[in-house]
């Protein structure tokens, strides 16, 4: 069986990393920094392990506060250290 000619290829590759994370700091402007928590077993202990990691988020209406739950997507480097941008707030801090 052939390939289907009319497929859609225009699939890229390796699509860009989304996360979900919390808003622990929005002091800057139009970036906010969002720590995204990750867990897993350890692979000789079994015990469940927590990993944190800060990523530097663009915010282009400066709108996001500390404790805000986001999505962000891998982009372009934007800074020095700025390499995600924001889909969208998932949920208001109170």
């Amino acid at each position: 069986m052939s390939p289907d000619p009319t497929a859609d290829t225009t699939e890229r590759p390796n699509p860009r990393k989304v996360r979900e994370g919390v808003v622990t700091s929005a002091s800057m402007e139009k970036t906010a920094i969002v720590t995204v928590t990750s867990q897993y077993r350890h692979r000789l202990y079994g015990k469940t392990v927590k990993r944190s990691t800060k990523l530097y988020t663009h915010d282009e209406t400066n709108d996001l506060k500390v404790g805000d739950r986001v999505r962000v997507a891998e982009t372009r480097p934007l800074s020095k250290l700025k390499r995600w941008r924001l889909l969208e707030v998932l949920e208001q801090a109170r």
